[in-house]
């Protein structure tokens, strides 16, 4: 081995290295923003198929908390960090056609934010994402 080539390895390394660290940081924060969302839509279709199953109107405050936390009576920590029962509206029912009339119940959430674990990587900031309104639609049975 030649003596200029000692080395050349460890400088080449270190040379690749941030770019390294920051696609792992890029892939893996993505990955989290898109768990969220994830957790997020089937939360938000368990409380509609919840108020499919109830009187129009009524069972407000349970859907909130089975979308926020994942059980009726609110208690525990959110399914994902930041959600508060502030971010959802009251659900919408809706009658539509004549015969037979369809009802169904719209249930969303609005201006939620994905925080990143890594404000800034080598002065990149990743700063958050505020997620569009996450909506479900589901027919009512009653």
């Amino acid at each position: 081995m030649n003596k200029r080539q000692k080395g050349v390895a460890l400088v080449e390394f270190a040379l690749i290295l941030p770019f390294l660290l920051l696609l792992s940081m890029i892939t893996t924060e993505f990955g989290r923003a898109m768990y969220q969302y994830d957790t997020l839509t089937k939360s938000v279709r368990d409380a509609a198929r919840y108020l499919s199953l109830q009187t129009p109107g009524t069972k407000i405050p349970e859907a909130r908390n089975l979308l926020v936390y994942g059980n009726l009576a609110g208690t525990g920590t959110p399914l994902a960090l930041g959600l508060t029962t502030s971010h959802v509206p009251d659900p919408t029912w809706q009658t539509a056609g004549t015969n037979p009339v369809i009802n169904t119940v719209t249930v969303r959430i609005q201006g939620y934010t994905f925080n990143s674990l890594f404000p800034s990587v080598f002065g990149i900031p990743f700063g958050s994402i505020t997620f569009s309104n996450i909506t479900a639609t589901m027919r009512s049975y009653l």
